[in-house]
């Protein structure tokens, strides 16, 4: 299962990038199916990063010497990758946390306590993942924020007609939605929510976590105001994820923490907070980690985000026709517009078991709710099996999932 060579992604070649990818789970050859809850890391990533730590790290924007000067000019040329990533005109837009959670939390803070006011509302879907689920809750129970929930239609697919109804009275301050479900694939139609949501006087935020992954994003041409993702799902280190938002909301919004080099100045009366991206980066970033997602932009980008998106397309379809004539297996969610994000349900096996079953033949993937509880109480399964792909998945992979799971179907019946 090293994978074949098709048009614009030389998938054997990719599957060499990856050392993890050799290894052999319980004497199986180990078939990631995984990547939606983390990615596996690039040699290239390892090696940036190793590179950093050996040779320039120091603390950033703080020091006069040479290492601190070196590790300065790579800190920030992770940011400037990262809004040229994201077509973004402006890197002080990009803002650098620990996390897509945390990056949300610091809008449901910021922008939710500081700009919104008691009385105004926020709209998110059925089928956000907690971490666009929960902040906007805090918000709602603290502030005086209605939280408003735009429903998902049986195809799995965001319903665009109870988002309107949900803006009509123009109450609405904030739409939160994903770019791509974590449960269900579904990519959303970000341009068409941006436009609607406007049209009500309404802000955006996307969650990209998902979706940066598979596809190319444009956030000047999706019409956003603001835009999270994380790095460990971009084949990336954990412990960095990024904020993008509009420089005259940024501007607006009051500090998210308090610490270090977040300030202008410091008296014992009070602060000055310093201009955008400082406010927003309290305490010593991600330093080690900014390098990381920077190699792995570049090795995405280099790879070509048209051919990725291109070869997760054929999976997608691959996976749909394979998974589809399985006896007793459940498919959820058909939107016509997907990912490669498939969670699905076998007869009356529970998920946990399935998952482990198919783990003894080398297959990881995730079994649970997948931090979407509303969604899946929608969806109407206390738990799922999710499979999902990266860049480095083959078609013989989603071919031996679905021999595991006929055998599975076998074994539970």
């Amino acid at each position: 299962m090293d994978g074949s060579v098709r048009p614009g992604l030389d998938v054997q070649r990719v599957r060499q990038d990856f050392p993890i990818l050799s290894t052999k789970v319980h004497g199986k050859p180990l078939v990631f199916l995984d990547s939606g809850a983390s990615a596996q890391k690039p040699r290239a990533v390892l090696d940036a990063m190793l590179r950093m730590m050996e040779t320039s790290y120091a603390n950033v924007h703080r020091g006069a010497y040479h290492l601190s000067e070196v590790s300065t000019a790579a800190y920030e040329a992770a940011r400037e990758a990262v809004a040229r990533f994201l077509g973004a005109g402006d890197a002080r837009e990009v803002i650098f946390t620990a996390s897509s959670t945390m990056a949300i939390n610091l809008v449901a803070h910021s922008y939710g306590r500081g700009v919104l006011r008691p009385g105004q509302a926020v709209v998110v879907s059925e089928m956000e993942h907690h971490a666009n689920f929960v902040p906007w809750q805090m918000l709602s129970q603290a502030h005086g924020i209605e939280l408003r929930i735009a429903n998902v239609l049986d195809s799995g697919e965001l319903d665009m007609a109870d988002l309107e109804a949900k803006l009509a009275d123009g109450k609405v301050g904030l739409v939160a939605v994903t770019h791509m479900s974590n449960v269900l694939g579904t990519v959303t139609p970000v341009a068409r929510i941006a436009a609607l949501a406007h049209a009500h006087g309404a802000k955006v935020l996307f969650d990209g976590s998902q979706a940066v992954v598979h596809r190319r994003v444009d956030v000047r041409a999706m019409d956003a105001d603001f835009y999270v993702f994380t790095g460990h799902k971009l084949y990336g280190p954990t412990g960095i994820g990024v904020l993008w938002g509009r420089m005259e909301l940024l501007d607006a919004m009051p500090p998210f923490l308090g610490g270090g080099d977040m300030i202008a100045e410091v008296t014992r009366d009070g602060f000055k907070p310093a201009p955008v991206p400082a406010k927003f980066e309290a305490g010593t970033p991600p330093i080690v980690e900014a390098v990381g997602l920077h190699a792995a932009i570049d090795y995405v980008s280099g790879i070509g985000m048209e051919a990725i998106e291109a070869h997760e397309r054929s999976l997608v379809d691959h996976a749909m026709a394979k998974l589809s004539v399985i006896e007793d297996l459940t498919v959820i969610g058909r939107a016509q517009d997907r990912g490669g994000v498939f969670s699905f349900a076998l007869g009356n096996a529970h998920a946990h078991d399935l998952s482990t079953l198919l783990d003894r033949v080398g297959i990881a993937v995730r079994a649970g709710r997948h931090c979407a509880e509303p969604l899946h109480v929608r969806i109407g399964h206390d738990s799922t099996c999710r499979a999902s792909f990266g860049m480095y998945t083959t078609h013989e992979e989603v071919d031996f999932l679905a021999e595991a799971l006929n055998s599975a179907r076998r074994f539970f019946t």
